[in-house]
């Protein structure tokens, strides 16, 4: 049995354009074309696209996913690979979850007391956050990957963790506006991204263009979309919002930071 492409579209989530594309690039050949120039895909096939979902779920880039779906030998080994590495991202992002949830606690503790925040062990602020998953989420954006990677390469281990911690307040940060009831586009919202901005064009120049296109990969990268979710659910399309906002005020950004 085989199904045209609009059914396997609306099986799967994933577009009729999108699975032309992965055709155009070989990455999955539909099983057949029928004489109305249509697409049909077998159950094979079907197989194949739930291995390439799953493997971009897990951050992987589609020239990669080629590499890893040409080598595979077994299809019920390489399917049971995959799942130990989403219930390894799994856990790390409950340990993610737990990580941000305690520290919410103690800065509302400490808020409510009138105190300053006391880190105890201050290493638990970046249980389940590491520097190689931010630069493996950046492998869409190859330029700016190969700036971060040049900077982590010749950063201490403390500049690194103070880069882990800055990111994670930021994205609490941002968290606390949406919830004070600020929307996307408003002053206090725009004056964090504007921080966000200029800490990129510190490594490079990027266009407002490019900022809109990081700003949906916060949306359409699963890595970070589940990071940024796990502090409050809805963070992730608000980031986006935010920075479509900004550089829709900005279209001359890069020149000006």
């Amino acid at each position: 049995m085989d199904w045209p492409i609009a059914e396997v579209a609306r099986m799967s989530g994933v577009t009729a354009r999108t699975l032309r594309h992965y055709d155009d690039i070989g990455l999955l050949p539909p099983a057949r074309i029928g004489s109305n120039g249509h697409r049909y895909y077998g159950e094979r096939q079907l197989l194949t696209l739930q291995q390439i979902l799953v493997l971009r779920a897990l951050g992987l880039g589609l020239e990669v996913i080629g590499r890893v779906l040409a080598e595979q030998v077994d299809q019920v080994e390489a399917l049971r690979g995959h799942r130990r590495r989403l219930l390894a991202e799994r856990d790390r992002l409950d340990v993610l979850a737990a990580t941000v949830t305690r520290t919410i606690t103690e800065l509302e503790q400490s808020r409510k007391d009138g105190t300053p925040m006391t880190i105890n062990r201050p290493e638990n602020l970046f249980d389940g956050v590491q520097p190689e998953q931010y630069q493996d989420s950046l492998r869409d954006f190859p330029e700016h990957a190969e700036q971060v990677a040049r900077r982590v390469a010749g950063m201490s281990p403390q500049d690194i963790e103070a880069g882990q911690r800055e990111r994670t307040a930021r994205m609490i940060r941002l968290a606390e506006l949406r919830a004070a009831g600020h929307a996307a586009d408003a002053e206090p919202v725009q004056a964090e991204i504007d921080a966000q901005y200029r800490a990129l064009t510190a490594l490079r120049p990027v266009s407002a263009q490019e900022f809109r296109e990081i700003g949906r990969a916060c949306v359409d990268n699963p890595s970070w979309h589940a990071a940024y979710d796990a502090i409050a659910p809805g963070l992730a399309a608000f980031q986006r919002d935010a920075i479509d906002a900004y550089a829709t005020d900005r279209p001359d950004a890069a020149s000006t930071a």
